[in-house]
């Protein structure tokens, strides 16, 4: 085995001498779903923003991985992982995990790159581990890795450990207990005894690459359960790529067994074909010829204000969008617009402001536009000279200098200046077709899920005025067989099966909202009704959000009653008192941090951190974590909550322009603490979207 150590040394100082600083190869993953060797990790980073899901299967472990490569050095995973007769013979063990990596060094022409790493740092600890790795290209095709592990990774072939000379405590490692899982036990971060491991991967071809690698991971509870015979701590393995977004591979492991897996990724920072611009153009910018602004005949038509409305109301609605309000005179024209189609606001803006230069008289120079949200609340003013549209379209700085003309203010008392057309209200829409209802993760199955059937209605009698509601009938489906409840606090969430099994037919929710400006800078909202599937009761919400900043405060109250399992129109006993109070920062570049702190649907009082990264084409990738006043044994499984949030738009996938969205939250089990109301329309996310910090961001899409 020092042998095997000396000559992996020998083959890293090679390549740290390597004189040529060659092309990189793209990384590939290993088994646990991150960039590496085999079974073994490198130091290697995916492309920044890369969203990868891989599965693996050798002797009776089959992981699956969500990884994220949160920044260009910080990798981030989930993984849920199902291992044979890990309990006990027969008993298999689902296993719910997260790992963090940071690559503190980048590759060099003479140093290699290096990251450190943690595995099952939040769960059972049943891959719990800790690792410093180097991996260094030589030439652009073959690259070598190196690396000591901690903890499991230190199972084979350990040794004291090196990290002893900073203090006696890295001595010994403490015994990690299983217990509920979910905690974060860094007093037992490297250390103990550590091992080495290391590898390399030639890249044979463009699509296929070759590995071999040393594995410091003995399988020690695998073996025991009689998984596999442990023969050799040596790996090799062969990896494909079947397009650039789809890899697959095969293993020999531990000179036994057979593995295979396969990764796909996806890049949301990348552009793709699927942008949602499969639609109409844009109509042209209609140049006014030289002299037509002083003609001012037009204003003594007595029913030349009508016409225009009328044309604009129509030529808006052909291209998916609502005129809600309206009003000219001879150099201005003032108009309230719902945006029903397009994701992305600034092009929303810019598709009005070209219909305006083609339907406007030559005379009216200014635009004055007041994007309303989907719930009829105007949020802000953009003003756009007319003359600028003439001057920009083909501009090569164009969105550049139209975004930095263009002003933005608060609407709060302009929007209500604006006449109502009398077409706009009252709003009925209705829609029927399938839906899917998921739970991942249960910890006796990965997914389980119903299928079926929904009918839903809205009915807008005047602005901000909501009301909806929403039916659901099952057709086929296997949530109810989620694990029964154990809960020792108030079942406000973990009851979930029995609502699956008895709701059906079930009323999802059926409310009334009122969505109103009751001040500059402030938004308010009032729904009352069968709130979400489990709770009815009253909402209320107040939103300070100045239209120039990037931090918004709110505050929100509700009075919530659980409702009966059938989820049609009767109560249970328990009603409770809850609301938070929030902060939220666009830190820019995509990324966004919302803070609530308040009383959650148990009666337990704490606070929730959601961090998320949103990128041009829509697509939201986040985390969240939850500590209330609940104890970690009182919570039970998993301790407290925490998960994933993944929004898709429609229109990433089907490539048409559309403002419906897919959003999913990830939780690695689903328990009663820190469970807060599902209220729909909430204000902050509608109203950031028309505010300067958001369109500044999307400009890039005015003239598209």
């Amino acid at each position: 085995m020092r042998l095997v150590i000396a000559g992996l040394v020998c083959v890293t100082c090679s390549a740290l001498a390597a004189a040529a600083n060659e092309a990189l190869s793209r990384p590939t993953y290993n088994t646990y779903g991150l960039p590496g060797l085999i079974d073994m990790p490198s130091a290697e980073s995916a492309p920044d923003a890369e969203l990868a899901v891989s599965d693996s299967y050798f002797a009776g472990t089959n992981r699956t991985t969500l990884s994220f490569q949160i920044l260009p050095r910080l990798t981030g995973s989930f993984r849920y992982s199902q291992i044979a007769n890990y309990l006990a013979p027969g008993s298999p063990l689902f296993d719910r995990s997260f790992d963090l990596r940071f690559r503190f060094l980048d590759e060099g022409r003479y140093r290699p790159a290096m990251a450190v790493g943690l595995r099952d740092f939040i769960g059972t600890g049943a891959y719990a581990s800790e690792y410093i790795v180097a991996t260094k290209h030589i030439g652009d095709r073959v690259k070598v890795t190196a690396g000591l592990g901690w903890g499991r990774l230190s199972s084979n072939g350990g040794f004291s450990n090196p990290l002893s000379v900073f203090g006696s405590g890295f001595d010994t490692r403490p015994v990690r207990g299983v217990g509920l899982g979910g905690t974060v036990v860094a007093n037992t971060w490297f250390r103990g005894p550590a091992a080495a491991f290391g590898g390399i991967e030639w890249q044979a071809t463009d699509r296929l690459s070759f590995k071999a690698e040393y594995s410091s991971d003995a399988y020690t509870k695998e073996r025991s359960d009689g998984l596999f015979a442990y023969n050799s701590p040596f790996n090799f393995g062969v990896s494909y790529d079947v397009t650039d977004k789809l890899n697959v591979g095969a293993n020999y492991l531990y000179g036994n067994t057979v593995g295979i897996q396969a990764t796909f990724t996806f890049n949301p920072k990348h552009p793709s074909k699927y942008t949602g611009s499969v639609g109409p153009a844009p109509a042209p910018v209609m140049v006014r010829p030289s002299g037509s602004a002083a003609d001012l005949g037009w204003t003594q038509q007595v029913d030349a204000a009508e016409i225009l409305e009328r044309n604009l109301s129509l030529t808006l609605a052909s291209d998916g969008m609502e005129l809600e309000g309206f009003s000219v005179d001879a150099r201005t024209v003032r108009v309230r617009v719902r945006n029903d189609r397009f994701l992305h606001e600034a092009q929303f803006i810019g598709r009005v402001a070209r219909v305006l230069t083609n339907l406007m008289p030559a005379s009216v120079e200014s635009f004055v536009i007041v994007p309303v949200t989907g719930n009829g609340t105007p949020t802000s003013v953009v003003a756009i000279a007319r003359s600028d549209m003439e001057e920009l379209e083909f501009a090569p700085d164009g969105s550049w200098q139209s975004y930095a003309r263009a002003e933005v203010s608060d609407a709060y008392g302009v929007a209500g200046s604006i006449p109502r057309v009398g077409s706009a209200f009252p709003k009925f829409t209705y829609g029927f077709g399938p839906y899917v209802a998921a739970s991942l993760f249960d910890p006796t199955s990965p997914v389980r899920a119903d299928l079926g059937i929904q009918a839903s209605a809205r009915y807008e009698p005047r602005p901000g005025l909501v009301m909806s509601g929403q039916v659901r009938k099952r057709l086929v489906g296997n949530r109810s067989g989620l694990i029964p409840s154990n809960s020792v606090i108030q079942r406000v969430r973990s009851d979930a099966n029995i609502y699956a099994a008895q709701g059906d037919p079930a009323i999802t929710h059926l409310t009334i909202a009122q969505y109103f400006r009751p001040g500059p800078d402030l938004y308010g909202r009032v729904t009352a009704g069968y709130l979400e599937p489990m709770y009815g009761g009253v909402s209320a919400e107040l939103l300070w959000k100045p239209v120039d900043s990037r931090w918004a405060f709110g505050a929100e109250v509700n009075y919530a009653q659980q409702r009966d399992f059938d989820q049609l129109f009767g109560f249970q006993n328990y009603c409770v008192v809850t609301g938070h109070a929030s902060a939220y920062y666009d830190m820019g570049n995509g990324f966004h941090f919302q803070v609530n702190a308040g009383r959650y649907l148990a009666g337990d009082w704490g606070a929730t951190l959601i961090v998320d990264r949103e990128f041009d084409n829509g697509i939201s990738i986040g985390a969240f974590a939850t500590l209330t006043d609940v104890p970690f044994s009182q919570f039970g499984e998993g301790s407290f909550d925490k998960g994933l949030r993944i929004t898709i738009p429609l229109a990433v996938l089907t490539g048409r322009p559309s403002r419906t969205e897919i959003s999913r939250d990830i939780r690695p089990v689903l328990r009663d603490g820190g469970a807060r109301l599902e209220v729909d329309g909430r204000l902050y996310d509608s109203v950031r979207d028309y505010h300067e910090p958001e369109l500044e961001d999307g400009w890039g899409r005015f003239w598209r």
